[in-house]
């Protein structure tokens, strides 16, 4: 899960529907974002983190082993 995706969507005030809106993605796609099951394309990761204001390279930082 990408505890820290979930931390700035919910500091915005926003819902997943509101985000996934906004990016041009499916409810249940930019869910998956968030739990770590599907990582966004390099597009749709600037989107997301231009709708949130983050650095969209946080997406594919090295995970923790």
């Amino acid at each position: 899960m990408l505890d820290w995706l979930i931390a700035i969507r919910e500091a915005r005030g926003l819902s997943q529907k509101a985000v996934s809106a906004a990016v041009g993605v499916s409810q249940p796609t930019y869910w998956e974002y968030e739990h770590g099951q599907s990582t966004p394309s390099v597009p749709v990761a600037k989107k997301i983190a231009s709708v949130l204001g983050f650095d969209w390279t946080l997406f594919y930082e090295d995970k923790p082993a």
